[in-house]
């Protein structure tokens, strides 16, 4: 499943509704959103489904791709959860995200980058770019490789490079990918 991270403001969804002049919203200010709940557009026609409610966030599915949504953006419609946009808005807006945030890795993503976690701890130091595969220096030695994948990564908040993956994650890949040692000697 594509994931696309995009934290809407509350604001441009309210502000959505001037790109869509003359529709009618019937919605009241922060709904109770549930999961499973099927969300609607302000021009009535199915936008996506809620996953998750984590605190004030909502986690919203439209077509196959996630985003973080504040949960007071959500109203009520005749047909139930609503939000004060249309499925194209909110698949527009995903899709830009997506394509900014490979962007970004991508310009991340460079021979001698040094790259951290994601808990900002040290992995290592790109060696080699061969399509999709990133071959790390871990801990800057270059005896200890590992391969990872371009969509194992991001780029920072500061344009740093990081891997989606812990290095404890890291580790027991490898140890999983390991070949099997014969404890019989033979």
């Amino acid at each position: 499943m594509k994931i696309a991270k995009l934290a809407f403001a509350a604001a441009a969804l309210t502000a959505t509704a001037a790109v869509a002049p003359g529709v009618a919203v019937a919605q009241e200010a922060s709904a109770a959103v549930t999961a499973g709940a099927t969300v609607y557009g302000n021009d009535g026609v199915e936008i996506g489904t809620v996953e998750a409610v984590q605190g004030e966030t909502v986690i919203l599915v439209v077509d196959d791709m996630k985003a973080p949504v504040p949960a007071n953006a959500f109203g009520t419609g005749e047909k139930g959860t609503s939000l004060n946009a249309t499925k194209a808005q909110i698949v527009g807006m995903l899709q830009a995200a997506q394509q900014e945030a490979v962007a970004k890795r991508d310009a991340a993503l460079t021979v001698g980058a040094n790259a951290v976690t994601a808990k900002n701890a040290p992995l290592g130091t790109v060696l080699e770019i061969n399509g999709d595969n990133v071959i790390i220096a871990r801990g800057g030695d270059e005896m200890k490789k590992v391969t990872l994948l371009r969509e194992h990564f991001a780029a920072g908040p500061n344009g740093e490079l990081m891997a989606l993956l812990t290095n404890d994650q890291i580790d027991a890949a490898m140890a999983a990918s390991a070949p099997a040692t014969d404890s019989a000697g033979g």
